[in-house]
């Protein structure tokens, strides 16, 4: 990842509101939710979600598709994982003990990870 698009990305979760929508889509999963329920989970107005929602795309870090009438968002796991690995890269400085406690919670994290 390059030093802009972790700058745009991390500029993007630098705001209570779009944290907040950022972590709700984690936790919705890749099947993601629609704009409306977004905002009325987080007791947001429409047109405030619809900009929060867009700068978060901007920079790359939720998807939107088209399902009938609702837009659906969800976020890109991919290009947070990038994101965290730029935050980490070379962070053991060949000392792998050092990061191991993050990548294990890190694997906990993640929805592809089933219950234990």
């Amino acid at each position: 990842m390059e030093t802009e698009a972790a700058i745009e990305g991390l500029s993007a979760l630098a705001h209570p509101g779009r944290l907040a929508v950022f972590r709700l889509l984690v936790q919705a999963g890749p099947e993601g939710l629609p704009a409306g329920e977004v905002a009325r989970a987080l007791d947001t107005p429409a047109n405030t979600m619809s900009t929060q929602l867009a700068i978060l795309a901007r920079a790359g870090l939720v998807h939107s598709r088209r399902e009938a009438r609702s837009i659906i968002y969800s976020a890109d796991y991919e290009r947070i994982g990038g994101l965290i690995g730029f935050l980490m890269q070379d962070c053991c400085q060949g000392r792998p003990e050092v990061c191991a406690p993050l990548a294990r919670q890190l694997a906990c994290a993640s929805p592809q990870t089933e219950p234990a």
